[in-house]
């Protein structure tokens, strides 16, 4: 697999280089230099999820990691249930919570962690990640514990969930969480100042989980076929994807450049609508952060939308016939929970704004699938207040429950977390 950094396309590197590295100069993107079809999709469709999962990485990473190898990673990585469910004769639910940290994260976490596992020659290394809600935890339970891995996750203070904060912020041990007192923007400029600074990056080995990282990316990939497997007529199928830095709308569109039938894509934001006023005026103009109810949505500069502009201008996908972008309130999600649950569907508020989007564009002919992002639970707050109902808690939230947070709190400036990098015992 050849990768090359979108900023500057003669910077080529390997899938292995790409994945130690994280981003290239100029805080450019690793993206592969071509995609070749799948051979045959149509079989694919009929293995099971690793398999299926097997196959497409092998397409995509090609012979860097040998076959018995890579199915070992994914086997160990995808070592939890992904469940379709029809919610009606037109609509399913592709549930992607069912992972240790009950967010669609933990795909591309694990994949990512078995990959630095298989590549990491001894050197020192930093897992450096900003989180809007869920990356954090999916990161952190995927590293947690590994010998000769350190992991430091960013996050906006206040501005996620406190069940969501519990998840990885209790951990302890090779993990140490920094509460940021911005937003998730100022979180993720941070991490590529970090990336910036040579000796940093050096001294540290520092390197990224986010879905900057091209293992993230190609991982989520693999449960887009998993969607086309569950019905009869995977190329009418729409998918909605509840997007924020745009990672998973980008794997998508990835799945689809390999031979992935279906008709479309919506991609769903909140509130911070960067990106369908894009695609509606042709003007990229971030405004300052919202802070809404479907807060892991809540970013203005997606890092990832530079990924989909290159699938377009470098690969020919058909970008204005196949993905659609639209903005959900906070009231239109509310209701959204309202009408789900009245259905018998009890969905968390990213997912529950993706069927909106879903229904609102479905045409005729068309049969749609929405992406569940998270389990309802991480957002207990939201949902009880919304719905007015008692939400149990799965064991993994109860057990954290009442754990204390072992933060520490820093301003919006690099200068703060260049000293909690060089100095770890100031998280004391």
């Amino acid at each position: 697999m050849e990768l090359i950094n979108i900023k500057h396309p003669s910077d080529a590197v390997s899938f292995r280089q790409a994945v130690m590295t994280g981003l290239g100069r100029d805080q450019g993107l690793f993206f592969p230099r071509s995609f070749d079809v799948l051979p045959d999709v149509d079989g694919l469709l009929e293995l099971d999820f690793v398999a299926r999962s097997t196959a497409v990485l092998q397409h995509l990473i090609g012979d860097e990691i040998e076959s018995a190898v890579l199915e070992r990673m994914v086997a160990s990585a995808f070592d939890f249930p992904i469940e379709v469910r029809r919610l009606d004769p037109r609509v399913s639910a592709l549930e992607l919570f069912h992972g240790p940290s009950l967010a669609f994260k933990d795909f591309g976490a694990r994949f990512m962690a078995r990959c630095l596992a298989e590549f990491n020659d001894g050197g020192p290394m930093t897992i450096l990640t900003a989180t809007s809600g869920d990356t954090g935890a999916a990161v952190a339970h995927a590293y947690h514990g590994q010998p000769g891995i350190d992991v430091v996750v960013l996050y906006p203070r206040g501005r996620i969930s406190p069940l969501q904060e519990k998840l990885f912020c209790t951990l302890g041990g090779n993990v140490r969480t920094v509460a940021v007192d911005a937003d998730f923007d100022t979180c993720q400029s941070l991490v590529k100042q970090s990336f910036d600074d040579e000796s940093l990056r050096r001294d540290l080995g520092l390197n990224s989980a986010n879905s900057i990282n091209i293992a993230r990316l190609v991982a989520q990939v693999c449960y887009y076929f998993e969607a086309a497997a569950a019905v009869e007529t995977p190329e009418d199928l729409v998918y909605s994807v509840p997007s924020g830095n745009f990672g998973n709308i980008t794997a998508g569109l990835i799945a689809r450049a390999i031979g992935l039938p279906c008709r479309r894509f919506v991609a769903a934001t909140n509130a911070n609508d960067t990106v369908p006023r894009f695609l509606s005026t042709g003007r990229w103009q971030p405004e300052p952060t919202r802070a809404t109810i479907t807060n892991a949505m809540d970013i203005s500069v997606p890092n990832n939308f530079a990924r989909v502009i290159e699938l377009g201008e470098r690969h020919g996908l058909p970008l204005e016939d196949l993905l659609y972008s639209v903005s959900i309130s906070d009231r239109k999600t509310r209701d959204a929970m309202h009408v789900l649950w009245q259905s018998g569907y009890l969905a968390d508020p990213h997912s529950a704004l993706g069927w909106l989007a879903l229904q609102e564009s479905l045409e005729h002919g068309e049969e749609g699938v929405f992406l569940c992002t998270a389990h309802p639970a991480k957002f207990l707050e939201v949902i009880e207040e919304t719905l007015e109902i008692d939400v149990p808690l799965p064991p993994a939230l109860e057990a954290v429950r009442h754990k204390e947070v072992l933060s520490v709190t820093i301003p919006g400036d690099f200068q703060a977390l260049h000293e909690v990098l060089r100095n770890p015992s100031s998280q004391a």
